[in-house]
This record gives structure tokens, C-alpha cells and sequence, in this order.
């Protein structure tokens, strides 16, 4: 499902370069599960964004569900994203003008799929929020607003969904529920997860754990 070899970043910054990922390979199989941790600033969030061809490598290559992402152009990029995979993020990114159900509604959109609004609907009924979908983000609870993201992440039925701090910014409770549900839904779905987490307890319910430490894959 995700094939990783050799990737690097660095970045320039003024006259030095400054390399943020450095040789790191490691193999995700379908419908894995997988956690990436380390301390901050040791590259996770660089890495998940290269995976998921948010950002292009310095060298190195990533396969995603067997197309090579090293090659492609952003718009190709975006296009393998739309069809392959679903995104779970720390400060949520829903888009504050639309509501819950037209955020759920968005990547089916992008697709041109039809009957859309049923099955985001059921989306909404499986995270619990079937009864909200008229409001807006900001009439929402941080919980809640995760709950639509990862109501989201699912609508296009991706085949890997990355998290990044899915439970960074909610309280213990909020947070365990929000965990459950996407394992849940993970494995309804069949789903291959990687997730970047400082959240060790949460990294342990995951079959393989990578640490990174210094943008270098360590034991």
C-alpha cells in the first residue's frame, strides 16, 4: 500500500540547508495499521505530507497504492489524494463556510459522484452527528468538528488514511472517543491507517510503530 525508499527533505534556509528527513524507508502493507512517533521537530509531519504527496521528496521515492508520487506533477498529485486517500487533522480544516454536511460532502464533489447527500448523511449518523448536519464549524465543539473531519476522510472510501495529531487539540474523553471511532470505522472499512501521534498510549494500539528522532528512523 505504501512503499517508502531512501526519502529525503531539505530545505534551504538562507545560505545552509537544512535537512528535515534523512534516508528513511519502511513498507506499509493493506490494511495495516501504523503509528509514527518522535519528539518535535523530528520530522513526522514532513513525512506524513510526503507520503500522502502533499510535498514533493529532495530524493528518494514513495509508492501509494502503486503509483509512484516522486514524478508526478501537483494537479496529478492532488488527483491520486481525491482518489486514494483520506486526511485527519489536528486543528480539523473544515471549511467554515459550508456546513457539516456539505463539508462531508466536498471530496464526493470533487469525484462528480451523484446521491451524495445520502451517503454523507450516513456518514454523519455513524460518527453521531446525523442531528447537526445543518451547522456550521463554529457552531461546533472541537470533538464534534473532528467527528465531521473524519466523516470526511471516509466519504471517498480512500484505501490509506493519514492522521496527523488526530487528538492533539481535545481533552482526554473527547479524545478517546474520537480514537475509537476511527479504528472503528478503519476497520469497517478496511482501511490501511498511518498515524502521527506524541501520544505513546495511542501509538501502542497500532500494529507497527516508527520513531523518528532528528528526521532519521531510529530502534
Amino acid at each position: 500500500m505504501l512503499d517508502v525508499q531512501q526519502l529525503t527533505k531539505t530545505y534551504n534556509s538562507g545560505s545552509k540547508a537544512l535537512t528535515v528527513l534523512d534516508q528513511v524507508s519502511f513498507t506499509i502493507n493493506p490494511g495495516e495499521t501504523f503509528s509514527i512517533v518522535g519528539p518535535s521537530g523530528s520530522g513526522k509531519t514532513t513525512l506524513l505530507g510526503l507520503c500522502a504527496g502533499l510535498d514533493r521528496a529532495t530524493s528518494g521515492s514513495v509508492v501509494l497504492n502503486g503509483v509512484q508520487l516522486d514524478h508526478l506533477n501537483e494537479d496529478e498529485r492532488a488527483q491520486v489524494r481525491n482518489e486514494h486517500v483520506g486526511f485527519i487533522f489536528q486543528n480539523f480544516q473544515l471549511i467554515p463556510t459550508l456546513t457539516a454536511l456539505e463539508n462531508v460532502m466536498v471530496p464526493l464533489e470533487l469525484r462528480g459522484e451523484r446521491n451524495i447527500k445520502k451517503a454523507s448523511m450516513e456518514l454523519l449518523e455513524r460518527v453521531g452527528l446525523a442531528d447537526r448536519h445543518d451547522h456550521y464549524p463554529s457552531q461546533l465543539s472541537g470533538g464534534e468538528q473532528q467527528r465531521i473531519s473524519l466523516a470526511r476522510a471516509f466519504s471517498n472510501r480512500p484505501k490509506i488514511l493519514f492522521a496527523d495529531e488526530p487528538t492533539g487539540n481535545l481533552d482526554e474523553e473527547t479524545g478517546q472517543k474520537v480514537e475509537k471511532l476511527i479504528f472503528d470505522l478503519n476497520k469497517e472499512a478496511g482501511t490501511t491507517l498511518v498515524l502521527v501521534t506524541h501520544d505513546m498510549e495511542l501509538a501502542h494500539k497500532t500494529q507497527h510503530i516508527i520513531r523518528l528522532k532528528g528526521g532519521k528512523l531510529v530502534n
